[in-house]
């Protein structure tokens, strides 16, 4: 195992370690100084931009975590009982059209939700509206259909592979014991199957919170995150200590958020046990 963690150190740890020696620097002009301070964290603890977008980035990430894990477990739990020949070939299908670029899957969505794109075309083909609808695209609500869309391939295996280990004695027996579909799926399938729920929740979860490419297509002033200002420390605004110190905040955040949902989920499970 030694070369295999001496790579995952070198890659790991060290960008790591040098993002942190960065966010304790401060810019100084065209240069920064290397003089160790906390100021930058002093600075991202006190305005109050830097909260907000952080609070927006929790609640865009968080919904779109939602909504993705709700529509793929009904595929999933489709595949793991209902399929029983080509299994492979189903979860082949499902993911066939993640295999695109995410920038052009994004690009698409903008096409999609345009102004003339084909929500708007076809609801005016209809006669359902008039005009077309402005608050399809650069919005939050937009941020949150494309991630959901984006990241469902990450939300489907995780599910998939729960659902497909789950005894099936155990539903039988269950059935035996007088549960319908209903009280069975409460009371074993949902439970067994936590596991992967978390971890696809996780998958999306972590990632999307700092994602830019999204807010920055489609957000537009309301649904820009905290991905979108990091990028422009790193950016146009040259100020690489403040975007190191935003990344190592967000780090931090993302990580407390994981831990208290993991003790939760934990104590749900135990309870429902």
């Amino acid at each position: 195992m030694s070369p295999t963690l001496l790579v995952m150190s070198i890659g790991i740890l060290a960008p790591f370690l040098i993002l942190v020696t960065m966010s304790l620097w401060t810019r100084d002009g065209f240069s920064f100084d290397t003089a160790l301070t906390m100021a930058n964290y002093e600075r991202a603890w006190t305005e109050p931009i830097f909260g907000a977008l952080l609070k927006r980035s929790f609640w865009i990430s968080g919904i779109a975590t939602v909504v993705t894990v709700a529509l793929c477990y009904p595929m999933a739990y489709y595949v793991a009982f209902h399929v029983h020949r080509n299994k492979m070939m189903w979860i082949i299908l499902m993911t066939l059209p993640f295999w695109t670029s995410y920038l052009l899957r994004v690009f698409a969505w903008k096409v999609i939700l345009g102004y003339e794109g084909v929500i708007n075309s076809g609801l005016m083909v209809v006669g359902l509206i008039e005009e077309p609808l402005e608050f399809l695209l650069y919005s939050r609500e937009a941020v949150i259909i494309t991630l959901a869309h984006a990241w469902a391939a990450f939300a489907i295996l995780p599910l998939y592979v729960s659902l497909e280990k789950i005894d099936k004695s155990l539903l039988e027996a269950a059935t035996d014991l007088g549960d319908g579909p209903v009280a069975r799926f409460l009371r074993v399938t949902l439970p067994l199957s936590l596991p992967g729920i978390i971890a696809a929740a996780f998958l999306i979860f972590i990632p999307t919170t700092g994602d830019y490419i999204t807010p920055a297509l489609l957000g537009g002033p309301d649904g820009a995150m905290i991905g979108n200002f990091i990028q422009l420390q790193f950016g146009p605004v040259n100020n690489w200590p403040m975007g190191a110190t935003l990344s190592i905040v967000l780090m931090l955040w993302v990580s407390a958020i994981a831990l208290v949902f993991l003790f939760i989920t934990r104590l749900a499970k135990d309870k429902i046990a």
